[in-house]
């Protein structure tokens, strides 16, 4: 009897490994006919960035490329929103989704293939335009994976809704995509998927958060108003500099001194402009910055915290009253991934990398809309994806050697073949495991 059942175990074991590796084999066999034609495209996309809400070529190409794939385009769906169908089947709706937009960095990697573009942002300022946020590789491995599910029908069943999201440097393309009802429009999903280059990580190796993945983002605007006047008079002026330097300085209490130490939060001041000459005390100053919570309530305190501060610190001066802008436009909350849909998919990540090379990671402060997908309940899982050398990673473990370039870097590239053929493997992987053939 026990003979018979570790027979059985051992053959039925056998055969469901032996159908996966087929299926895996196929995949396989998919993404490197394909992974050469993949890296080219990666290589267009890295040279020709286009900032936030100017993702025209790039949107063009991404629906191009998934009419070739066999998908069902709709172009210009919320600002330059891509949306991609394919239904092979009777089964469950899975979402994909891939960022597009590029970040107003002058890149400095000396790539033969570094983007050159300069373009203007939406104040008119000239810029350089820079992926250094990986999105890239996000579109290509988006790429490839469409490709591959589109040429393995036969692996999967059910609906691919493919979004090729615009606005995400700035976190607005999801909301404009699902306000256009995106879900009402082509169904709402069972499963929303989403990969993120990782520039601190090997090729070959991906990381996860169970539940809350990154944090709330606010953005916050204060005009500073002051009395201008010559600078070797300043006593009849009110210093619109002098005060904007007290409310920087006093807003960093808001972290240290009035949010609980156990609960994470950032207040940063990312620029501040005011003047234009050495001897001439401006009428005003202007601060622009980022807020990031992961509660409700801790966001709700900090931000009104900022507004006390800035009018408070303005009455201390005599000075007018400050303008404060929360842009709801420019908010988007936590993403927090499905327990659920994170247990089962890293599993399948782990038989496709080895289970040595997905790995957890803690919280981030970092932002990213893809939370927004989770609208009426849909379950979301966002990872990982190195994107390094091995070699270049190795090195920077050394004592003395400098470290990585990290995201929103002018610095920052990818190992594009090998960190595209892991994406696209794990993406098509984790799509296929739940579109499984009944």
């Amino acid at each position: 009897m026990r003979f018979l059942l570790a027979l059985w175990l051992t053959f039925g074991l056998a055969s469901v490994t032996q159908a996966q590796s087929k299926t895996q084999l196929a995949v396989d066999a998919s993404i490197d006919a394909e992974l050469a034609d993949l890296v080219k495209l990666y290589k267009q996309l890295h040279a020709n960035p286009e900032l936030s809400l100017q993702e025209v070529k790039t949107s063009a190409t991404m629906a191009e490329e998934l009419k070739k794939a066999g998908f069902e385009v709709t172009s210009k769906f919320g600002g330059y929103g891509v949306v991609g169908v394919l239904k092979n089947g009777t089964g469950p709706t899975v979402l994909v989704r891939a960022d597009m937009d590029g970040l107003p960095i002058i890149e400095k990697t000396g790539l033969d293939y570094a983007s050159q573009v300069h373009t203007r942002n939406k104040e008119g300022v000239e810029v350089g335009v820079m992926h250094a946020c990986g999105h890239d590789v996000h579109m290509s491995c988006f790429i490839g994976t469409a490709r591959t599910l589109a040429a393995n029908k036969a692996q999967w069943q059910g609906t691919l809704l493919f979004i090729a999201q615009p606005a995400e440097e700035v976190v607005a393309g999801a909301r404009a995509m699902l306000d256009e009802g995106l879900y009402s429009k082509f169904g709402k999903p069972d499963f929303a998927l989403a990969l993120h280059a990782d520039p601190l990580k090997p090729v070959g190796v991906v990381s996860y958060t169970d539940g809350l993945a990154l944090a709330n983002s606010d953005t916050v605007d204060i005009l500073v108003k002051g009395k201008g006047g010559h600078g070797a008079a300043p006593h009849l002026s009110i210093d619109p500099i002098v005060l904007a330097a007290r409310i920087i300085l006093d807003l960093q209490t808001i972290v240290s001194r009035e949010v609980n130490p156990l609960d994470p939060c950032v207040v940063t001041v990312g620029s501040i402009h005011g003047g234009t000459k050495h001897n001439i005390i401006p009428n005003e100053v202007k601060l622009q910055l980022t807020v990031r919570t992961t509660k409700a309530e801790v966001r709700k305190d900090v931000l009104a915290a900022i507004e006390r501060i800035a009018k408070a610190a303005a009455v201390g001066a005599k000075a007018p009253e400050p303008e404060i802008v929360v842009s709801e436009t420019q908010f988007t909350p936590a993403t927090i991934n499905d327990s659920t849909l994170v247990k089962r998919t890293t599993k399948v990540l782990g038989g496709v990398l080895g289970e040595k090379n997905v790995q957890t990671r803690p919280p981030l402060m970092g932002a990213e809309d893809f939370g927004r997908f989770s609208k009426g309940g849909v379950p979301i899982f966002m990872y990982f994806l190195g994107t390094v050398s091995q070699e270049r990673y190795d090195a920077a473990q050394k004592p003395g050697a400098p470290a990585l370039p990290g995201m929103h870097t002018d610095s920052y590239f990818p190992e594009p073949d090998r960190a595209i053929r892991a994406g696209v493997r794990t993406m098509s992987a984790a799509v296929i495991d739940l579109l499984q053939v009944k």
